[in-house]
């Protein structure tokens, strides 16, 4: 029996799966770990902590499915996108990692657009805009603030790429997910030397790049060792995790698009060449399809929102559901059910971390706007579930605008398990959704590529058309759906409405106490 592994380093914890070559799970495994805050805004992690997940969970998924570590042919890993490990010249973390929803890099986004000559022109570069969440603004903010560090920089990886540098002993990343570093040359699917010069960061600092079934290096013996695995095991290049996710939801050609509520939301549609909004407002980076391409809005906080909600105001739901042995949200969500749609205009802005699509603007504070007499709490889960599928409906509304077919849509993440949400999806869509067999999201994905870079199939399209399949479809609700027509554009425009306010918001708490 041939085993191929999915390693997954996210923000909250790294998920390890093992799969057959047929696409049968064999066994899954989490390790959480911490973030931490420092200062508002700011979001980081222990790298160290994502390579102890790392080990403990692929030892626990071997425990758990039985396998022979000698029937494991082959690893692929999937990760946060946009974090920043900087190493010294002993291949030692320098600090710890800026995260994807770091806010602190305003100021160094403004510096990459005028070093670049302009937004225009970064964008004919890189084919993106410089956003905060970006690697390449968290590089320079590490030169500004702590030049001591910055010195001591001879290697600059991304967070899964630091995982396959602790596997392989080998710096390297693949195109997908260094297309999320505002440095790649996502036309040519290589380092920008031209944004490099512009922003004085050495080329020798960023690791190799290579296809995303490519094998990047195989298992070192010590690290071998400590995961219970045979030495020269191969690695594949991977994917980022929103790549990854794609693929293992067969999202491997054109028209067919998926919309996945994790943490953040993103809406994930493949291009067989590139296509670039012009205002920037959605991201277009490489495919982990070798020589495709993806276009990508991501909203901060989606499925976030709804946690944010059940941890501040859901504790009694909370209680009854540990008494109960059912999920929290279980409870959440029917109590969402009991409101009508449109939440007697109660609108909820979902951005409690900024909002990066379509927006792009680090001040967007999350907002509940329409209270009145009549609203209760059924009205203020359902107005955040309504939110943060708005927040998701603009992602998907631009990819419309650039003529991208959206034939089918495919979910994912916790708005996939919940019927209630994916009828509350399909309604603010205006269409019908489906959910596939496999639910595992990156892992998943990246066990796929490992399978297809180390022969189990011809390429990664042949690996998904013969283990991906629709198992339910959702279509709208005529009469749902004509009360979210009305309400989207008023959603829409709380935003422009309030768009000076979260500048003043924001300028009131950086000086606060002053």
């Amino acid at each position: 029996m041939s085993v191929y592994l999915g390693i997954d380093i996210g923000t909250s914890g790294t998920k390890t799966l093992a799969i057959r070559e047929t696409g049968e799970i064999l066994a899954s495994a989490t390790v959480e770990y911490p973030l931490y805050s420092p200062h508002p805004g700011w979001s980081e992690q222990d790298p160290e902590d994502w390579w102890k997940g790392s080990a403990e969970s692929v030892r626990l998924v071997l425990q758990r499915g039985g396998i022979s570590p000698e029937d494991v042919k082959g690893i692929g890993l999937s990760g946060q996108m946009h974090g920043s490990v900087f190493l010294d010249q002993d291949g030692k973390v320098i600090r710890r990692a800026l995260l994807w929803n770091d806010q602190r890099t305003a100021q160094e986004c403004a510096e990459i657009e005028e070093r670049a000559g302009g937004r225009e022109a970064l964008i004919g570069m890189v084919a993106n805009p410089a956003l905060t969440g970006f690697t390449a603004p968290k590089i320079l903010w590490l030169r500004n603030h702590e030049p001591q560090n910055y010195e001591r920089v001879r290697q600059i990886l991304l967070p899964k790429d630091y995982v396959r540098y602790r596997l392989t002993g080998e710096y390297a990343s693949e195109v997908s997910d260094a297309s999320g570093t505002l440095l790649l040359d996502v036309k040519a699917r290589a380092w920008s030397k031209e944004l490099l010069s512009k922003l004085e960061i050495a080329p020798e600092l960023l690791p190799k790049v290579y296809e995303s079934e490519e094998v990047s290096g195989t298992l070192t013996s010590a690290a071998a060792e400590l995961l219970g695995l045979p030495a020269g095991v191969p690695v594949v290049g991977g994917g980022g995790d929103q790549a990854a996710s794609a693929i293992g939801n067969g999202i491997v050609s054109r028209g067919t698009i998926s919309a996945t509520m994790g943490t953040s939301g993103v809406v994930f549609a493949h291009s067989d060449e590139v296509q670039i909004d012009a205002g920037g407002r959605i991201h277009t980076f490489c495919h982990a399809v070798r020589g495709k391409w993806h276009v990508m809005g991501c909203v901060l906080s989606a499925g976030g929102s709804f946690q944010w909600y059940r941890n501040q105001f859901g504790q009694a739901e909370s209680s009854a559901a540990a008494a109960m042995g059912v999920d929290p949200y279980e409870l959440l969500t029917k109590q969402a059910a009991n409101a009508p749609a449109g939440s007697e205009g109660l609108f909820f802005l979902p951005y409690l971390t900024g909002e990066r699509t379509p927006h792009a603007d680090p001040n967007a504070r999350g907002a509940w706007v329409g209270m009145s007499l009549r609203h209760g709490k059924s009205h203020f889960a359902r107005s955040v579930m309504e939110g943060a599928t708005f927040a998701m409906r603009d992602c998907l509304e631009l990819i419309r605008e650039m003529d991208i077919p959206v034939n089918q849509i495919r979910l994912s993440g916790g708005g996939a398990r919940s019927q209630f949400w994916k009828q509350l999806q399909a309604d603010i869509y205006g269409q019908e959704v489906v959910t596939i067999n496999a639910e595992e999201g990156p892992a998943y994905g990246v066990a796929l590529l490992a399978a297809a870079g180390t022969g189990a199939y011809q390429d990664v399209v042949e690996a998904c058309n013969a283990t991906i399949s629709i198992v339910t479809e959702t279509k709208a609700c005529e009469k749902t759906q004509a009360t979210y027509q009305q309400a989207y554009p008023i959603y829409q425009q709380l935003y422009r409405s309030l768009k000076n306010d979260y500048e003043s918001i924001a300028d009131f708490v950086a000086n606060e106490g002053e």
